[in-house]
């Protein structure tokens, strides 16, 4: 029976391999290296898409808010005649909705709709405030493909630089300008798909906020059609 034997300069040879191969390997940091000098104002749109988000989702979470027992303590003070504390009871609201009523309130003894109209304005305004500064987000999210894409055709001119400057094809001379198409393209990609999501994110909060004050004003609208003695 032959018996199979390891020979001390095939375990050095397998134990180079191993350490060149480790070195080889590449962290996501090396990775991000290779994309060149693109890979900058793709991570510069990201922290300003990170910024946006957070700033806004709060201030749109604020807006937002409503006590449940607000619109509630406004009927009982307007059934009790006291007119002046319940728009004094707005003005020391902690959330905007209340502004939308203080407007209204202030209209009393106006026709309908010329409350209805002085709310509709004040709710314009809330809304704008809501989505300022969204629209650079959805920028953000048609930009940074654009500079993957801007990336991958640096990366192309690189590659053929180095075929021309080598006057040869192979591997090594291609590979840092593949690396560059390759990483900005994905990147830019990833920063778009993200900002994109903060957007779709921050759109349906103020749907929602929206629909909030629609149903609000419309239930302060039916007080003030409701008489005193119905309550």
């Amino acid at each position: 029976m032959q018996t199979n034997v390891i020979s001390p300069d095939s375990v050095a040879t397998s134990v180079a391999n191993g350490v060149t191969k480790a070195d080889q390997e590449m962290n996501i940091l090396n990775l991000l290296e290779k994309g060149g000098w693109v890979m900058i104002p793709i991570f510069v749109l990201f922290f300003i898409a990170l910024f946006l988000f957070l700033e806004r989702y709060f201030y749109i979470r604020k807006t937002a808010r409503l006590d449940n027992n607000f619109l509630f303590s406004i009927r009982e003070m307007l059934y009790a005649g006291n007119v002046q504390g319940a728009v004094a009871y707005c003005k020391n609201a902690q959330f905007p909705i209340a502004r939308l009523l203080e407007k209204g309130l202030n209209r009393l003894g106006s026709p309908i709709r010329d409350i209805e109209t002085a709310i509709e304005n004040t709710a314009r305004v809330e809304i704008y405030n809501m989505e300022k500064n969204l629209s650079f987000l959805s920028a953000i999210a048609k930009i940074a493909p654009m500079f993957g894409f801007l990336g991958t055709v640096s990366g192309m001119i690189r590659t053929f630089h180095n075929i021309s400057v080598a006057n040869k094809i192979d591997i090594s001379t291609i590979a840092s300008g593949i690396y560059e198409k390759m990483v900005t393209s994905a990147t830019g990609l990833m920063v778009g798909i993200i900002a994109y999501f903060f957007y779709t994110i921050l759109t349906t909060m103020i749907d929602r906020a929206v629909n909030k004050m629609e149903v609000t004003a419309i239930d302060f609208l039916d007080i003030l059609h409701k008489p005193a003695s119905s309550k």
